[in-house]
This record gives C-alpha cells, sequence and structure tokens, in this order.
C-alpha cells in the first residue's frame, strides 16, 4: 500500500516504551489507512465522495467500513471499531493504559491484513 506501513511498528515499539497514547494514534492511522485505500482502490461512494471534498470526514470512513464489512469480509467492521476505541479512550482520553491498547493491536494487524490482500487481488485483476 502506498503509505506508511511503517505505522504499525512505529505503534509496536512505542507499546515497548510504554507510551500507550501515542501507540493508539499510530494503530488508529493503520486502519483508516486500510479502510481508506481499500474504499479508493474499490471505487466505493465514500472514497469519491472524500475525493470531491478534498478530505475524509469519520463519517464517510465510518460509511466505508461498514460497506466493505458488507462486501468484502465482515471483520472489517469490528476491527475498524476497535481501531476507533484506540482513538478515542486512548489518544484523546488516555484511559486505556498499554495492556488493553496491546490486547487491541490484533484487530489493527487483521484489518492491515484485509487490507493487503484486497488491494493485491485489486492490482492482479
Amino acid at each position: 500500500m502506498p503509505y506508511r506501513i511503517n505505522y504499525l511498528q512505529e505503534a509496536k515499539e512505542l507499546l515497548e516504551r510504554g507510551d500507550a497514547v501515542q501507540a493508539s494514534e499510530k494503530l488508529y492511522k493503520v486502519a483508516e489507512e486500510a479502510v481508506k485505500a481499500m474504499a479508493s482502490a474499490l471505487g466505493l461512494p465514500e472514497a469519491k465522495e472524500a475525493n470531491e471534498r478534498g478530505r475524509w470526514t469519520l463519517r464517510l470512513l465510518e460509511g466505508a467500513a461498514a460497506r466493505l464489512a458488507e462486501t468484502i469480509d465482515k471483520r472489517i467492521y469490528d476491527d475498524w471499531d476497535h481501531a476507533c476505541f484506540l482513538h478515542v479512550e486512548d489518544f484523546h482520553e488516555a484511559r486505556l493504559g498499554v495492556e488493553r491498547v496491546r490486547r487491541r493491536l490484533r484487530y489493527v494487524e487483521e484489518l492491515l491484513s484485509i487490507a493487503r490482500r484486497v488491494l493485491g487481488e485489486k492490482q492482479r485483476s
């Protein structure tokens, strides 16, 4: 994918250093970029609207994640939801701590894996 995949590695390093807040934001960015990339590659209406507006909004990301879950893999929405939880509850509110963020890491990794599969298939077609 053309965006910063190293956000995931950065998040893991931040967790090792005990910085749950910044790790949460990196994990959210991985999820956000995965949803954007899949939506754009598949030409979803949310991606078209984001392109017209010149930016993505949370409403568009949420809609894209829901649509991707309906059409590609139902896990996408749940994985997205975990990333949003990290964004709000830890990055904005600093309520979770390292262990609770670490428990949600697998959902972001799963979403990234699905995105890589989808984008790989899209490039082959």
